[in-house]
C-alpha cells in the first residue's frame, strides 16, 4: 500500500488525508500541536466561514494573488461541492450575507470535529506534538523533465526516520503565531530547490498616523467606501464596514485593503479617503445639508451638522472642517460648504503600515506557484513531493476564499496522489 506523509494537520492537511485515504492509500498526519485544526478552530471569530457560496467563476476574483493557478483546482472541487462534503459529513450548514458559508451552529469545532471523525474512521494515523525536522530525497537515476529527485520520507526533530512514498506540505503561513505557524514549510520547500516569494502579513488591520483616529477608537461605519489610490490609479476601492482602533483601522474594508497594498505600503505611506455617505451623490449631499441648516438657522454649525454623524465622529468632522463650531449656520458660506461636503466624501486616513503576523487572518506569499504543477499540486522539482493550501503563495480576500483554496487545492493533491505511480 502506497504510504503518504502530510506535515500539517490543519484545513488542507485534514482534507488532503481524507481524500487519500478514501482511495486506499496508507496516510499520516504529522501536527506539532496537541490537537488538529487549532487555527480552524478560531476562524471567523470561532464560527468558521469554510467557504464562500459563490459561483465558480467568481471565486477567482477574490483571489488576490496567482488566481489562474487554482483554474483546474477551482474547477475541481467547487464550494458548491464543499457545502455538500460537510453536509454529508453530518454538520448542518447555513448561508449568510455576502455567500459566506457557516456551520449551522456557529461553532468552528463542528468542521474540525467531522474531519477528525472522517480520518479516523478512514484509519489515517494521527501524530500530534510530533514536529518534521526535514523531508528526505533521494537522486532519480533517470530524471523526469525538471524532477531530478524523489521524496524519501521525513526525519524527525527527535532522530526518528519514517519512510514514505510521498509527502504533503500543508503547514500553512506565518499567520496566528499562538496556533504554532512556524513557517517551516517554506524552508522544506526551499531544501527541495523551490523559490519562496516574499512573504507578509495579509488580511490584517491597518495602521495609521492621524490623531483623530484615535479619539474614534470603537467607532464602527457601515455603508462607507473606502478608496485608496496609488499613482493614477485606485489600487482599491471597496464599499462595506470598517472599524476605527486604537492605532487604525479594521474591520472587513480594511482587512480586504490590506491584500492589495502591501507591497506599495513598504514602499511607504499611502492616504486613504474615507466616503461616510457613500449612498449620496456630492449634490445630494450638498442639498441634505441645505436642508439641515434651513431647519435650524440661528443655530451653531456644531448643532446643526449633528444629525450627519454619530456622536464620536460629530467633534471630529467639525474640527476637521475649519469652520467654527459656533458659527451660525446662516453665516456658513457656499464655499465653506463646499469644502465640508468634499470632507464629507473624502475623510483622509494616512495609511503607515499593517499591524503583524499575530493579528493577520493568513500570510501574503509563500512557495512560487511557478514550480508547481496546477493540475496536481506535484513539485515541479521533486517527485512525490506536494503542496497545498496557505503555504503555496496564494490569497483570497475575506469571505470564506482562503478556506476554499485549501480544500480545492487538497482535493487535487489527493486525486493526484491515489493516481501517481508508486
Amino acid at each position: 500500500m502506497k504510504k503518504v506523509c502530510v506535515i500539517g494537520g490543519g484545513a488542507a492537511g485534514m482534507a488532503a488525508a481524507m481524500w487519500a485515504a478514501e482511495q486506499g492509500l496508507a496516510v499520516h498526519i504529522f501536527e506539532q500541536n496537541e490537537k488538529l485544526g487549532k487555527k480552524l478552530f478560531i476562524t471567523g471569530k470561532g464560527r468558521c466561514n469554510f467557504t464562500n457560496a459563490c459561483d465558480t467563476e467568481e471565486l477567482f476574483s477574490h483571489v488576490v494573488t496567482n488566481p489562474r493557478f487554482l483554474f483546474s483546482a477551482f474547477h475541481g472541487w467547487t464550494s458548491q461541492q464543499t457545502i455538500d462534503l460537510f453536509e454529508s459529513l453530518g454538520v448542518r450548514t447555513k448561508v449568510e450575507r455576502g455567500k459566506r458559508a457557516f456551520p449551522a451552529s456557529d461553532h468552528s469545532s463542528d468542521i474540525i470535529r467531522a474531519l477528525e471523525k472522517k480520518l479516523r474512521e478512514l484509519g489515517v494515523v494521527i501524530h500530534l506534538k510530533t514536529k518534521v525536522k526535514e523531508i528526505l530525497f533521494e537522486d532519480l537515476p533517470e530524471p523526469e523533465k525538471k524532477q531530478t529527485k524523489k521524496v524519501t520520507g521525513l526525519l524527525m526533530t527527535d532522530g526518528g526516520k519514517i519512510s514514505c512514498d510521498a509527502v504533503v506540505i500543508a503547514t500553512g503561513g506565518l499567520s496566528y503565531k499562538t496556533t504554532g505557524a512556524t513557517g517551516d514549510g517554506y524552508g522544506f520547500a526551499e531544501a527541495a530547490g523551490h523559490s519562496v516569494k516574499q512573504t507578509r502579513p495579509a488580511l490584517v488591520p491597518l495602521v495609521t498616523e492621524e490623531e483623530y483616529v484615535q479619539l474614534l477608537q470603537g467607532l464602527s461605519l457601515k455603508n462607507v467606501t473606502l478608496t485608496i489610490p496609488y499613482g493614477k490609479k485606485k489600487k482599491f476601492e471597496e464599499f462595506g464596514e470598517m472599524l476605527f482602533t486604537h492605532y487604525g483601522i479594521s474591520g472587513p474594508l480594511a482587512l480586504s485593503a490590506s491584500s492589495y497594498i502591501a507591497p506599495e505600503l513598504e514602499k511607504g505611506p499611502l492616504t486613504a479617503t474615507i466616503n461616510l455617505k457613500a449612498g449620496l451623490t456630492e449634490e445630494q449631499l450638498d442639498a441634505r445639508l441645505l436642508r439641515e441648516f434651513d431647519e435650524s438657522k440661528n443655530r451653531e454649525f456644531k448643532n446643526a451638522v449633528a444629525p450627519l454623524f454619530p456622536s464620536k465622529l460629530r467633534p471630529v468632522m467639525v474640527k476637521l472642517s475649519g469652520i467654527p463650531e459656533n458659527k451660525p449656520v446662516n453665516e456658513v458660506t457656499r464655499e465653506e460648504r463646499a469644502r465640508f461636503v468634499s470632507l464629507i466624501r473624502n475623510l483622509p486616513v494616512t495609511i503607515t503600515g499593517t499591524r503583524d503576523y499575530n493579528e493577520a487572518i493568513i500570510t501574503q506569499g509563500g512557495i512560487n506557484v511557478k514550480e508547481i504543477n496546477p493540475s496536481t499540486m506535484e513539485s515541479k522539482f521533486t517527485k512525490n513531493l506536494y503542496a497545498i493550501g496557505e503555504v503555496l503563495d496564494l490569497d483570497a480576500v475575506t469571505g470564506g476564499f482562503n478556506l476554499q483554496i485549501a480544500w480545492s487545492t487538497a482535493r487535487i493533491c489527493a486525486e493526484a496522489l491515489g493516481g501517481a505511480e508508486e
